[in-house]
């Protein structure tokens, strides 16, 4: 019987963070400049398997993924279990760099989407000096609501199946059913109130509006990409994001919100240049 085996890396680690320690997982596979991949609100780092285990990348990457506290094989801090969970852009920020520092990386790069690709801004406004180039997938400046949040954390509905669906909503309808099934089987598996602790973030604190103006792109490049089918990031969103901070777009035909989980032959198509360039950069 033939085995195919994955390269793949899993290990934990207790990490400091805001005087918390916590008990944080993380993948990771290849060598070369850091690149830490930041996963999707409610989900985990499962997101970017393909990413983990194309040989192209890896050569020159050391892909790392680490999923959030209350995320994926990450648990809450010790007696916080029932406590509400919600996410604030310091405590998403403070998480990070944590991570970071705990695994000793000079000047990562880092590529987060949705909510991931939301913090990346911030992380060039608080700490651009801490980054060799960010990457956003989804990227935008503000999401304004539209869904009642209420309804992802009640004890009359099935969080899980209503954060399946609404992650199935925004994929698109071109992406590999495979992908898709295992991207929203992802979002079905999160912990009460975790996506809805998570927008939180993406909906009300992570608000980037009023300080575009003040990111300087000389001190980190930034590269935005993003799919075409999507009503919570639309391109528009992006290319207004795009246009604001002086930088490049690219538009993913045939994508939705999840680029590298519902579609991730057709997303590395994309990404590879990107790595190129940041790469050949220095």
């Amino acid at each position: 019987m033939t085995v195919q085996i994955e390269p793949i890396t899993g290990r934990y680690a207790h990490i400091d963070i805001d005087g918390t320690s916590h008990r944080i997982y993380w993948e990771e596979a290849g060598e070369g400049i850091p690149l830490v991949c930041l996963h999707t609100a409610g989900s985990d780092g499962r997101q970017y398997r393909a990413l983990l285990n194309d040989p192209d990348i890896t050569k020159e990457f050391r892909v790392m993924v680490f999923d959030m506290p209350w995320h994926g094989k990450s648990s809450p801090p010790a007696g916080q279990v029932d406590q509400p969970y919600q996410l604030s852009s310091d405590a998403y920020i403070a998480q990070i760099i944590a991570f970071c520092d705990a695994m000793a990386l000079d000047r990562p790069v880092a590529m987060g989407c949705s909510i991931g690709g939301r913090i990346v801004l911030h992380l060039a406004h608080r700490h651009p000096e801490r980054f060799r180039a960010l990457i956003g997938l989804q990227s935008s400046a503000h999401v304004a609501p539209y869904y009642d949040t209420s309804w992802l954390d009640r004890a009359d509905v099935h969080g899980g199946r209503i954060c399946g669906a609404i992650a199935y909503g925004l994929m698109a309808p071109q992406s590999p059913e495979a992908d898709k099934d295992e991207t929203r089987w992802h979002y079905m598996q999160g912990g009460p109130g975790v996506f809805k602790g998570d927008m939180w973030f993406y909906k009300v604190d992570g608000d980037m509006r009023d300080m575009l103006d003040q990111i300087d792109t000389s001190k980190v490049p930034i590269h935005l990409l993003t799919g075409e089918y999507d009503y919570s990031c639309t391109p528009a969103d992006s290319a207004d994001l795009a246009q604001r901070l002086g930088v490049d777009l690219t538009i993913m035909p045939e994508m939705g919100h999840f680029p590298m989980s519902e579609n991730p032959l057709k997303f590395m198509e994309h990404l590879r240049p990107v790595l190129a360039r940041i790469r050949d950069a220095g």
